[in-house]
């Protein structure tokens, strides 16, 4: 993996990769490069590091000529960072050239199978394997030899491939990765998030598993995996490419975290009508809720996280058993599940490899799946039995702000929407939390107003090396997602802890100096936050508290540096909490001098297991 993209038209071909290629820098990479066709053959340039050391090598693609390509930013996977593991890879006759997002499975195997029958390996990817398989495969029919290697492979894939034989046409396949097709005039694209093509193109198609697209300059085909013709829907994306640029901000994450009362004001809006929750187009009837005696929330890092605040307010308000799992574990823990058990599965990009997986296991077991993606049309949003978007927008920096806000909007629709079907609350109670819930994008305007007193805030402490948070019920939840935000952009080590465990190991982490950030904005639990604090400080911490704006008095008498969030319902508060870590976050990161938006060893879209 990372970033795939590819072009066959009437302009210079390397000019338009570097571009597209540039688009998906936010994925995250180690290495980039490209591969195209002229008159004189097929020729393959790339480089360890930035793209900038890319575009410098070709200045700008003006030095290789040819109208046919394709080109990649890669993370490592298989073989560390280097010029010779970067994609292109190509095969050892030369007459295939592949660049690939995924993981091949199977590719010892099939590299010592090519190894016994003399051909020659440069690179430690498993994506050479993909070339050489081609060209062992190729008896003059392109498509006959991917269908060859698709039947062999076992794993993940989106494939990008030209063959020096047929220079004028870009082939693609794909199987559990994401990769579009952009129709253009005279051009057409290949590429593995739209971003990379929206300059070029508006109207897309998606390729479903082991699908294979044959573009050339006036015209694209599409073939199933047995090679039998495809017709396929064309759709037109209709977010604004300036969605997608940083609009005047220094960083996309700031620029995102600033978006956060529009998104979350997209998503909720439409969803509450004359005083009801309605939710699109999903079929969960009163009977349907009826059945469930059992939800799982499963997801991966920010996602994951959503799920752990959203299990409050799910048992609260339902009084429904909810178990919250990392996608990762999930199918190999032997979950028990039945037609009676909902699993919710959520993904900013509908594409992450284990919440994929777990959705599959769980359809295998004849669970009902409802997803939460922010990417119409992705293979989660496919493949699931019901789909909420959280019409977030484009999110470019790899640690995500507004889709964790808007997926955390999203799950309270859904525990409203079920509580209502089931009238598990009075009217009033119920018309509430809606008046809560419709006033959040107001709210977190209000929150991102006084950025100046976490930017001082950060201008003490960006520079230690440990810090801890603390919380409890939903506080504790919001507060894994806020050290992860530290941890992912700034490279601060922190950990997060319920304020009750302390006792039972942390507190002898705590010494003089350490910073510990509490968040106390529950208040049934805000007195024992307080005893909490007192622990910590009777050994030397220094505490930022975040409290709602009603209790600013007693957090003042307690702690060393506070922030006030304003008041909603309990199980919401976790919206406006996680505001101002965020930007405590991005002001640390940035006085480090850190890629906010490109954090190292970090990949935006995580397609593999």
């Amino acid at each position: 993996m990372c970033g795939i993209v590819g072009y066959i038209g009437e302009e210079r071909a390397a000019p338009v990769l570097l571009e597209g290629l540039s688009k998906l820098e936010y994925r995250g990479y180690d290495s980039a490069g490209v591969a195209v066709h002229n008159d004189t053959g097929l020729h393959v340039v790339k480089a360890k590091g930035r793209l900038a050391v890319l575009d410098g090598i070709l200045e700008g693609g003006e030095k290789l000529p040819g109208t046919v390509g394709i080109g990649h930013t890669r993370w490592a996977t298989h073989g560390a960072p280097s010029d010779v593991n970067s994609h292109p890879q190509v095969s050892d006759g030369g007459l295939f050239a592949v660049v690939h997002n995924g993981i091949i499975e199977n590719y010892l195997y099939l590299k010592n199978h090519l190894k016994r029958r003399g051909v020659a390996f440069v690179s430690d990817t498993d994506t050479e394997v993909v070339a050489q398989l081609l060209e062992h495969y190729y008896k003059g029919d392109v498509l006959e030899a991917i269908k060859r290697v698709t039947d062999r492979v076992e794993g993940s894939y989106a494939l990008g491939i030209i063959c020096a034989d047929c220079p004028e046409k870009v082939f693609a396949v794909r199987k559990d990765s994401p990769l579009i097709v952009g129709l253009g005039d005279q051009e057409n694209f290949i590429a593995s998030d739209v971003t990379a093509i929206l300059s070029k193109t508006r109207r897309v198609c998606r390729l479903r598993d082991k699908e294979i697209a044959v573009l050339e300059r006036g015209k694209v085909r599409f073939f199933d995996s047995d090679l039998y013709p495809l017709e396929k829907a064309v759709e037109t994306v209709e977010w604004d490419a300036a969605a997608a640029e940083k609009s005047g901000y220094e960083h996309f994450m700031m620029k995102e975290i600033c978006e956060q009362p529009e998104a979350l004001r997209k998503t909720i809006s439409p969803r509450i009508q004359n005083g009801r929750v309605v939710l699109d187009d999903v079929g969960l009837t009163k009977e349907d809720i009826q059945r469930i005696s059992r939800i799982f929330i499963v997801a991966c890092g920010t996602s994951y996280h959503v799920g752990a605040v959203a299990k409050y307010a799910f048992e609260k308000l339902l009084r429904l058993p909810i178990e919250v799992d990392v996608a990762s574990e999930f199918r190999y823990r032997e979950p028990i599940l039945d037609a009676r058990t909902l699993v919710i599965i959520i993904s900013q990009s509908g594409e992450t490899a284990d919440t994929l997986a777990a959705l599959r296991e769980a359809q295998r077991q004849g669970a009902r799946t409802l997803s939460i993606v922010n990417v119409v049309g992705s293979t989660i949003a496919n493949e699931s039995d019901d789909v909420l978007y959280t019409w977030a927008g484009p999110e470019i920096a790899v640690a995500s702000t507004k889709a964790y806000s808007t997926q955390l909007a999203v799950m309270d629709l859904i525990v409203l929407y079920m509580a209502q079907e089931l009238e598990a609350l009075p009217e009033a109670e119920l018309a509430g939390y809606l008046a809560d819930l419709e006033k959040l994008p107001e709210l977190a305007a209000r929150c991102l107003t006084d950025k100046e007193t976490i930017q001082y805030f950060a201008s003490k402490y960006f520079n230690a090396k440990d810090m801890y948070f603390i919380g409890r019920n939903v506080d504790y939840a919001a507060s894994l997602e806020a050290s992860l935000k530290l941890k992912e952009i700034s490279y601060i080590h922190s950990e997060a802890y319920t304020g009750g465990e302390l006792k039972h190991g942390p507190i002898s982490l705590i010494e003089e100096g350490t910073l510990v950030i509490a968040i106390c904005t529950y208040r049934k639990l805000f007195d024992k936050m307080m005893a909490n604090i007192r622990e910590v400080k009777a050994r030397g911490a220094v505490v930022l508290g975040i409290a709602t704006e009603d209790m600013a008095e007693a957090l003042a008498q307690e702690t060393d540096y506070q922030f006030c969030v304003p008041k909603t319902a309990d199980f919401m508060l976790p919206s406006m909490s996680i505001l101002p870590l965020q930007l405590f976050a991005y002001y640390a990161a940035s006085m480090k001098g850190c890629d906010i938006d490109k954090p190292r060893n970090l990949a935006k879209s995580v397609t593999v297991e």
